[in-house]
């Protein structure tokens, strides 16, 4: 076997090279849109040639799809934390907020969020793939609030269902106010936030 078959059947550097294509197309995407970036500028990024992308990729729109899920990858991590750490869950879940407020006023990450809502709204592949990974969520938020050591437990799901709209409204809406204000103030913004969430999180009385 030649050195040149062995690195190409090896997982590790299989997986190395479609991190680092991933990378170079979400940069692109963000400083160019999804529409302005094409292959010759994603391989120009990655440092690779456009033959040896196809290799892992079949196309720009395998990029997205490919990003998007390992976006939720990430998110299913952060639900299973929060559903591992041991504790009263509501504590649990506001001391995240950090982690979420940051990931949602970032506007390198938002930029890039943005254009995929964006390329959704023309593309109804792209679009399912985000309302697959929206459901995903509402799933995991729904099994933090009325499974185990749920805070809601004995909540009509309907309820639980329009608070989990609100909660994931109000943290998506963080990026739009971010942009709209770039001087927002996070430690202002984290002190009116964590009381709001509690009374969501915690049956009404």
């Amino acid at each position: 076997m030649t050195q040149k078959t062995k690195r190409h059947n090896d997982p590790a550097l299989a997986e190395a090279r479609r991190n680092q294509v991933l990378c170079a197309a979400a940069d692109c995407f963000r400083r160019k849109g999804y529409h302005g970036a094409g292959m010759a500028e994603i391989s120009k990024t990655a440092g690779m040639s456009a033959g040896h992308i196809y290799n892992y990729f079949a196309s720009k729109e395998a990029i997205i799809e490919s990003i998007v899920e390992r976006d939720m990858e990430e998110m299913f991590s952060i639900f299973k934390e929060f559903a591992d750490k041991p504790g009263d869950r509501v504590t649990v879940l506001l001391d995240g907020l950090d982690r979420g407020v940051e990931r949602h006023t970032d506007l390198n990450q938002g930029a890039l969020d943005l254009e995929m809502l964006a390329e959704a709204a023309r593309n109804e592949k792209i679009a399912n793939l985000l309302r697959e990974s929206d459901s995903h969520a509402r799933d995991s938020m729904r099994e933090l609030l009325v499974g185990e050591r749920g805070p809601l437990q004995g909540t009509a799901l309907e309820e639980v269902n329009a608070r989990i709209e609100v909660m994931f409204s109000v943290m998506g809406g963080l990026l739009l106010r971010k942009m709209l204000n770039p001087d927002l103030n996070i430690n202002e913004l984290h002190k009116a936030l964590r009381p709001a969430m509690k009374t969501l999180l915690l049956p009404f009385e």
